[in-house]
């Protein structure tokens, strides 16, 4: 036997897999229409037994007790039997939000490599911009000596500007 989960009528339906805590409520009503139905049963038997209590009628209080248990036990048996039914689509969906989780934590590690590659690019950049701008200072004050030390000398700015487009 493979270890690939049983094939679900849900696996075409993204809406039953990413849904709110409404949706969620309705679609577990919808899937265990049984078990509100015996809290409903309950919670009735027990007004039942207060209402019988304050009018002191005895006989109904124990068989509205009686009921109540009925119905817990009623309740009890439909929350076995939908477990046990709808186990597989649990399993089925437990899956779904692990793999979900997965690639939602992939995307956001994903984006932030994009980040960090970004910022690693404009520091380069910036590192450029800053290097060239060094290197402007420097040429400038260099052209900035010879002039100095040609005007030293007594010789001409011509001539160095002629020094400086050889080198």
């Amino acid at each position: 036997m493979s270890g690939a989960p049983m094939p679900s009528s849900f696996d075409d339906n993204s809406e039953f897999y990413e849904e709110n805590r409404w949706q969620k409520f309705s679609r577990r009503l919808k899937e265990e229409p049984l078990i509100p139905l015996g809290c409903a049963l309950t919670c009735y038997a027990l007004l039942g037994a207060t209402r019988s209590i304050r009018a002191g009628d005895h006989a109904r209080t124990n068989r509205m007790f009686r009921a109540r248990i009925y119905a817990q036990g009623f309740t009890l048996a439909a929350l076995v039997a939908g477990s046990m039914y709808y186990q597989t689509d649990r399993d089925k969906r437990k899956q779904f939000d692990k793999v979900v989780t997965e690639k939602k934590a992939q995307e956001k590690n994903q984006a932030w490599i994009r980040e960090l590659e970004a910022r690693d690019e404009e520091e380069k950049l910036a590192r450029g911009r800053r290097e060239a701008a060094r290197e402007a200072a420097a040429s400038v004050s260099r052209a900035n000596c010879m002039v100095e030390k040609s005007e030293r000398r007594g010789e001409g700015v011509l001539r160095a500007v002629r020094e400086l487009w050889r080198r």
